[in-house]
């Protein structure tokens, strides 16, 4: 499979997954750390965290998979592949996706509604923030 296809095929799967995370986003009401949710009121909220999950990964998927067309040699770390990125200012700050993949790591691992809280307030500020970003450069900008 050439470059190309490749890359086509991470660009078509990037701004589906940043819609449906987009969806979420829209539809949310902050968590409130004091209330006992039932397991049916949390579904948004484990629903917004999937769907970080996915668009974070799916960002992150694109970036190699441009990197590997365009570059001339892929990025020796995470943090090299983000600086790449904001020069091409596809994103805005890698601190801010160094941030987004901490926060990625923390959802499986966070069960103190406080802390729960602030993962979701993350998420759709900051997150949600440099996401849109990405999806205002897809289709050729990101380069």
């Amino acid at each position: 499979m050439n470059d190309e296809v490749l890359l086509q095929g991470a660009g078509r799967k990037l701004p589906a997954s940043l819609d449906i995370f987009f969806a979420s986003i829209d539809a949310y009401i902050d968590f409130d750390p004091a209330r006992a949710y039932t397991p049916k009121e949390l579904e948004p909220y484990d629903a917004l965290s999937d769907r970080f999950l996915r668009a974070f990964e799916s960002s992150i998927r694109y970036f190699r998979t441009l990197e590997g067309v365009r570059e001339v040699a892929p990025s020796e770390s995470f943090r090299d592949l983000l600086n790449r990125r904001e020069k091409y200012r596809a994103i805005t700050s890698t601190g801010a996706w160094l941030e987004m993949r901490d926060t990625r790591n923390r959802i499986a691992h966070e069960y103190l509604p406080e802390e729960q809280a602030k993962l979701y307030r993350a998420i759709v500020g900051p997150a949600a923030t440099e996401l849109l970003h990405v999806r205002s450069t897809i289709g050729g900008a990101a380069a």
